[in-house]
């Protein structure tokens, strides 16, 4: 049979999913604002390289650094990675959060200066009347410093990102005014952040569109959208998407979703789900490992039900479900295999289908088990691994499953 024909796609029914006709970008956050989580701890700045290097691995177009601004350790570490990206030849480019100073900007400027490239710098400025009542801000002094600090970086070469925290809560107008002044000043790119996880995926989407709309009537076209989620609301990958489809051109996540409070858009599920969806085409088998030691490197475990690396994503022990993936594997087809009782084919990750016994397992489990781990299925051990598992309270690990086939085969 076509495999066209073996998945009804109501996904696409009347359209949806069409893919947007702008370049999907990716800035991952992972090394900066996914290291602001209460409950990472920094990892030491050899093994942030190899995150890098798996950030490059994943097609990712830009990375965030580190904020030099903040000085001591940071700012030398800064160095380090950003360098890296030179020395190793990566296709990954670097970028710097600063706040709209220039005692936060210079630090960026100087690491340019020392790897030989020039760095994206993104100026961040809170933007909501909540933010400017609690700061005791005006929007003239906001303008004065977006004035400054955009200019000086540009005059001195750096590419600019001008960010507006909390612009998912911030007025149209105010928005307009601090925008417009950033793009007069050199900002080749804005970013619209959804800092406290605000949004719905209409909100994201709506914010899009008005910032598209007020460039436009400005008769400015050459500058690129970003937008920045949280997960406060559960709806990170939602809102980014939403976003893209509104016309952003690029979108900010880290991996396994670490950030300040609970978290930053996961990367992860936005690129599997993208990439499901095909609008994009990035190679996702690094996609496991990434997650893996990003979670080992800074202390935060990846729950067994997470989606797509988590331990028990391509996990089956249930008897019928299992019969069907068995069944597949049986015909040599890993593209069935992969698929007939699993939405995400678990070979784009890295990773395999995995059968595994319990209480709710069928026979066809074990001996599917022993076969593919060089036992031979004969009746009287399949019977009493079958006997166990339905008095267990919990699926066998492959050690257990060894330790109770070996002590019935002697």
């Amino acid at each position: 049979m076509d495999r066209d024909n073996l998945i009804y796609e109501w996904n696409k029914v009347n359209g949806g999913e069409n893919k947007p006709p702008q370049r999907i970008e990716f800035d991952d956050e992972t090394l900066r604002d996914g290291l602001q989580s209460p409950s990472v701890k920094i990892p030491p700045v050899d093994t942030r390289i190899k995150i890098l290097h798996f950030i490059d691995k994943l097609g990712i177009d830009t990375a965030d650094v580190g904020l030099p601004g903040a000085g001591g350790k940071v700012r030398e570490d800064t160095l380090i990675l950003a360098k890296e990206t030179v020395t190793a030849k990566l296709k990954v480019t670097p970028n710097c959060a600063a706040r709209t100073l220039e005692v936060d900007v210079r630090p960026i400027l100087e690491i340019s200066q020392k790897i030989g490239r020039m760095i994206e710098s993104c100026l961040f400025l809170g933007s909501s009347p909540i933010r400017m009542y609690a700061e005791g801000w005006d929007i003239e002094t906001m303008l004065k410093h977006t004035r400054e600090s955009v200019t000086f970086a540009t005059k001195n070469g750096l590419p600019v990102m001008f960010v507006t925290e909390d612009t998912t809560r911030a007025d149209p107008e105010t928005l307009k005014r601090v925008y417009l002044t950033a793009i007069e000043c050199g900002a080749k790119r804005i970013c619209l952040a959804d800092t406290v996880g605000y949004a719905t995926p209409w909100g994201a989407f709506q914010l899009v569109t008005y910032i598209k709309k007020m460039l436009k009537d400005a008769g400015v076209s050459h500058i690129k959208i970003d937008y920045h989620g949280h997960m406060d609301r559960g709806l990170g990958v939602w809102n980014s998407i939403s976003a893209i489809v509104a016309g952003a051109d690029r979108v900010h996540a880290t991996a396994i979703c670490i950030g300040e409070r609970v978290g930053n858009t996961p990367m992860d599920q936005l690129l599997i789900n993208l990439r499901l969806m095909g609008w994009i085409d990035n190679d996702l088998t690094h996609l496991y490992e990434y997650c893996k030691l990003v979670s080992e490197s800074v202390g935060v475990p990846i729950p067994s039900n997470y989606p797509v690396v988590g331990k028990d994503a391509f996990e089956t022990a249930t008897g019928v479900h299992a019969s069907a993936v068995i069944k597949a594997m049986k015909k040599n087809d890993q593209w069935l295999a992969d698929r007939v009782y699993s939405s995400v084919p678990s070979s784009w990750v890295g990773r395999k289908q995995l059968i595994r016994v319990g209480p709710l397992s069928g026979k066809s489990n074990i001996v599917w088990w022993l076969t593919q781990h060089g036992y031979d299925a004969k009746e009287e051990l399949v019977n009493a691994i079958f006997e166990k598992a339905k008095v267990s309270n919990r699926l066998f690990t492959d050690e257990e499953m060894k330790q109770i086939a070996e002590s019935i085969v002697k």
